[in-house]
């Protein structure tokens, strides 16, 4: 299939670029793209809790007080949950939150993605995008061009400085390298834009 081209100034090129059917053309799964979706998600997150039990904390070894005659309720160690620095009863632990998504199943939710995105027309594709200088309001000024500045995610091959420098103060825009896109960043916002060069090795890798 063949995808038209954009031009820095936002008008539609003559010029097209040639993509492959099997990632860009791919009939959509809701299921399995929500699959992939929520499986990155899951493994972004850390896990890492540690609360003490009862047998974990420090001290305890004798009887605080003698069992009679004090007046007090019995204690046998320190290290009740009842007390001030005992143990915790049902304490958290590290926990693993990941989800397994073999190889195919990735690849097939990334090209129903993509594919979803062409059909929508929510995936813009220009020649190269360059700025002279690290400056924030000249990537404005070129979202503002194509139409793209209600929250767009920029594609690129390479990662350019000041692209990079001038992207990152910009919550709603998102830029990723190709070669390292995930599918949350395809999803997060509601434009993609993407460069020819970014666009092949998108093709390369989920073709």
């Amino acid at each position: 299939m063949e995808l038209a081209l954009t031009t820095a100034t936002g008008k539609a090129s003559t010029k097209k670029v040639e993509v492959s059917d099997a990632a860009f053309a791919r009939d959509y799964n809701e299921g399995l793209v929500h699959q992939v979706v929520t499986a990155y998600l899951a493994g972004g997150r850390q896990g890492t809790r540690a609360q003490k039990t009862r047998s974990e904390v420090r001290g305890g070894g004798a009887k605080p007080f003698r069992q009679k005659g004090t007046g007090r309720a019995r204690a046998g160690t320190i290290r009740s949950p009842l007390w001030r620095s005992g143990g915790i009863t049902f304490a958290a632990k590290n926990q693993d939150w990941s989800q397994k998504v073999n190889r195919k199943q990735y690849r097939a939710g990334m090209q129903a993605i993509l594919s979803e995105l062409v059909r929508s027309e929510r995936l813009v594709v220009i020649d190269k995008l360059e700025l002279a200088e690290p400056k924030t309001k000249l990537l404005v000024e070129q979202l503002n061009k194509l139409s793209l500045n209600d929250g767009v995610t920029i594609v690129v091959d390479d990662m350019d400085n000041n692209l990079f420098l001038a992207a990152r103060n910009l919550h709603k825009v998102g830029l990723s390298e190709a070669g390292v896109i995930d599918p949350v960043n395809l999803v997060r916002f509601d434009k993609v834009l993407i460069t020819v060069a970014a666009l092949k090795k998108l093709e390369e890798m989920f073709a």
